[in-house]
C-alpha cells in the first residue's frame, strides 16, 4: 500500500468490538456505477454527439488532448452524475465509469480533462454554435419521439414558460429584477407534449438577461419550434399554452395567423373584472352557502386596447377563495384561447394541465443544478445550461424506460437507485465488466432498466 492511500485510512479502534479501518485503496472503484445506464440512454437518442457537433473546436488541433465531443460529454454526464461544478472534474479525472461514459479506457492512466481545461472550452463558444447547438437538441427530441411513437402523432402542445435564476456575483447581463427582488437572469424553458400523453420532454432552455420581458426570444423560439414540428409531422395539430405575460398582440397574430390552438392566461383588469362580475356574484353566493372556496365558469368576447379592435374569446373563472380566520377573497382568472371547448373543461383540463412544467423546472433547479450559472460571461453561461438541459433528457429518456414503481420519479430519485451505485471495474482486451454489490436494493429494478436500453442476460 502507498504513503498516499496509507494517509487516508481511517481508524475506529473501538466502534464495532473490534478494530475497524477504511482504506481508500480501490484503484479502479465508482461511486457512479449505475451512469452506464444514462451512456445507453445518450446512444439511444445519439444526443451528445450531435449537440457537440454543432460547438466548433477553434484550438489548434496539434495541441488538442481533449476534443470538444470528450469534454462536452464530460460534462454532461458529470452534472447528471450530481457534479455540476468545473471544480469536480478534479476528483473525476481518474474515475473508471466516467472514463468509459466519455469514450475512454477504463484503466487509461491519463485522465479526463482537468478544471482549468472545461473552463477554457465553456468559455470559449460562441453565440452561433450555442444556437446550432440549441436547434440541435430541438430536433433530436423531436425526431426521437417521432420514431417512439412511430409517427403517429395527432397533436403536440407546446409549453414555454420564464424561471428566475438568481445569480450572487458580477455576471455578464445578470439584472436586478424588481419582481423577484434579486439579481437574476431570467431564461426560458420549453416543454413538448405528444396527443394525450401527461409528460412534457424538455426541448430548450434559453438563457436570458434579468430584467427580460416574457416577449424577449419567445416569439423566435416558437416559430423555430413550429417549423421543426411540421417538418416532422406535416399533418399534426399544434397546441400552445403558455403564462400571462406571452399575451401581447404579435404572439395572437402570429398563432391565429399559423391556425395554431393557444390557451393563454391574461393578467387582471378593470375591463376583464367587470365582464367577470355576473359570474363572480354567483361564485360569491355559493362560497357564503358553503363556507368553502367556490368557483363558477363563463365566458364572454375581449379586445384588449393593443389588439386592434380584434375581438377573442375569453373563458373567466370567478372564484372567491375561502381561507380559516380571513374574509373570503375575489380571485378571477381569464384565459384567452381560439378552442372551442367548454369553458369549465378547457381551463380545468387543457390550461392548468400546462402547471406540470412547474414541477419540471423545479427538477431542472433541484435535481441538476440548472442555476449554477457562476461564470463570468453570459455564453459561456449558456453553454452551461445547454449542457445541463442535455442531462435532463437522458433523465427522462431514463424515466420513461424505467419499471412502474419509478415512472413519475423525480431526477434526485432516479440518480440514488440508478447511477449511485458502487462498484469495481475490470478491463481485459474482450470485455468490461462491472462488478456490481450483490445486496443492491434496487437491483430487479436496475434489471428492467438495463434491458429496456437492451441489455441482456448472459
Amino acid at each position: 500500500m502507498s504513503e498516499n492511500t496509507t494517509e487516508q485510512n481511517v481508524l475506529f479502534p473501538d466502534l464495532l468490538g473490534k478494530p475497524l479501518v477504511a482504506a481508500f485503496d480501490q484503484t479502479h472503484g465508482s461511486s457512479d456505477g449505475g451512469a452506464i445506464l444514462l451512456k445507453a440512454c445518450d446512444e439511444r437518442l445519439n444526443l451528445t454527439r450531435v449537440v457537440a457537433a454543432c460547438l466548433r473546436d477553434g484550438r489548434q488541433q496539434s495541441k488538442v488532448e481533449h476534443g470538444v465531443e470528450s469534454l462536452f460529454r464530460q460534462r454532461v454526464f458529470g452534472i447528471a452524475c450530481g457534479y455540476e461544478d468545473c471544480n469536480d472534474a478534479a476528483r473525476l479525472s481518474q474515475d473508471p465509469i466516467h472514463k468509459l461514459i466519455v469514450g475512454r479506457s477504463a484503466m487509461d492512466d491519463e485522465g479526463l480533462a482537468s478544471q482549468p481545461t472545461l473552463s477554457r472550452y465553456e468559455n470559449s463558444i460562441d453565440s452561433k454554435d450555442l444556437y446550432r447547438a440549441s436547434v440541435a437538441l430541438a430536433e433530436t427530441v423531436i425526431k426521437h419521439h417521432q420514431e417512439r411513437l412511430d409517427g403517429k402523432v395527432k397533436r403536440v402542445t407546446i409549453d414555454l414558460d420564464p424561471t428566475d435564476d438568481p445569480t450572487h456575483g458580477n455576471q455578464q447581463l445578470t439584472l436586478f429584477n424588481t419582481h423577484y427582488d434579486t439579481w437574476c437572469y431570467l431564461p426560458t424553458a420549453g416543454f413538448l407534449s405528444f396527443n394525450s400523453e401527461p409528460d412534457q420532454y424538455l426541448f430548450c432552455y434559453v438563457l436570458r438577461p434579468g430584467t427580460a420581458t416574457c416577449q424577449l426570444g419567445t416569439l423566435g423560439i416558437l416559430k423555430r419550434t413550429v417549423e421543426q414540428l411540421r417538418t416532422v409531422f406535416p399533418k399534426v395539430k399544434l397546441r400552445v399554452r403558455l403564462d400571462g405575460g406571452f399575451a401581447y398582440p404579435e404572439m395572437f397574430e402570429y398563432l391565429e395567423k399559423e391556425r395554431i390552438e393557444y390557451v393563454i392566461s391574461m393578467g387582471k383588469n378593470s375591463v376583464l373584472k367587470a365582464l367577470a362580475e355576473p359570474w363572480m356574484k354567483k361564485a360569491r353566493l355559493l362560497s357564503k352557502e358553503s363556507g368553502k372556496t367556490e368557483h363558477v365558469y363563463g365566458e364572454r368576447v375581449y379586445s384588449a386596447g393593443t389588439w386592434n379592435h380584434t375581438y377573442r374569446r375569453t373563458i373567466i373563472k370567478a372564484e372567491v377563495v375561502c381561507e380559516p380566520g380571513k374574509e373570503p377573497k375575489d380571485n378571477p382568472r381569464f384565459v384567452i384561447t381560439n378552442m372551442r371547448t367548454r369553458p369549465r373543461k378547457l381551463y380545468e383540463h387543457v390550461y392548468c394541465a400546462r402547471g406540470d412544467v412547474e414541477n419540471r423546472i423545479k427538477e431542472l433547479h433541484h435535481g441538476l443544478q440548472i442555476d449554477r450559472t457562476s461564470c463570468t460571461k453570459f455564453l459561456a453561461n449558456q453553454l452551461r445550461c445547454l449542457m445541463t438541459a442535455v442531462a435532463y433528457v437522458l433523465f427522462q429518456e431514463m424515466r420513461r424506460l424505467a419499471p412502474t414503481v419509478c415512472a413519475r420519479a423525480q431526477v434526485s430519485t432516479l440518480r440514488e437507485r440508478f447511477v449511485k451505485v458502487g462498484v469495481r471495474v475490470q478491463e481485459s482486451v474482450r470485455r468490461i465488466v462491472l462488478h456490481l454489490p450483490q445486496s443492491f436494493p434496487f437491483m430487479a429494478e436496475w434489471h428492467e432498466l438495463a434491458a429496456a436500453l437492451g441489455a441482456s442476460t448472459s
